[in-house]
């Protein structure tokens, strides 16, 4: 069986250590040697990271001696998702069986039910990753997600 889990890769963690830098900084930009100096990024890494920011609409790039990137809305407004989604692409399905052992009765009997735990899973997975501002990680709070994490009631 494969990791059901969503893998976060160095990539999206760096993006939101960058936007967490950006949304703790107050008005104005920030330079990208500050970013990476902050949160020991390779630069040449970060500038990728900040292009591909850019791209998405989270972070505008100021040119110039007092030049440097900034949040393009309030931190309260962007979501981890909305992060990750911006250098890894939209959420892959994740979750399943990759095969294995066992005869085809019994694969088949619990594959209904195991399909439902991945399902539920990705789903709070994906609840958790809306719900998580970058004003949150600033802040070093997290939301209430006490409703996150339960297989619906039926």
């Amino acid at each position: 069986m494969r990791s059901v889990g969503m893998q976060v890769t160095a990539k999206a963690e760096y993006a939101l250590r960058a936007a967490t830098v950006l949304a703790s900084s107050g008005p104005g930009p920030v330079k990208s040697e500050a970013i990476a100096a902050a949160e020991g990024i390779p630069l040449r890494f970060l500038h990728n990271i900040l292009a591909a920011l850019t791209r998405a609409g989270i972070l505008s790039s100021l040119r110039g001696a007092d030049g440097g990137y900034e949040l393009t809305r309030d931190a309260t407004r962007i979501t981890v998702a909305d992060v990750i989604r911006a250098v890894e692409g939209p959420f892959a399905a994740g979750g399943g069986l990759d095969g294995g052992g066992g005869s085809s009765a019994e694969r088949a009997a619990g594959s209904d039910t195991l399909r439902a735990v991945w399902a539920v899973l990705r789903a709070n997975e994906r609840a958790v990753l809306e719900s998580v501002t970058l004003a949150d990680l600033a802040s070093g709070r997290l939301p209430d997600m006490s409703c996150l994490g339960r297989a619906p009631q039926g």
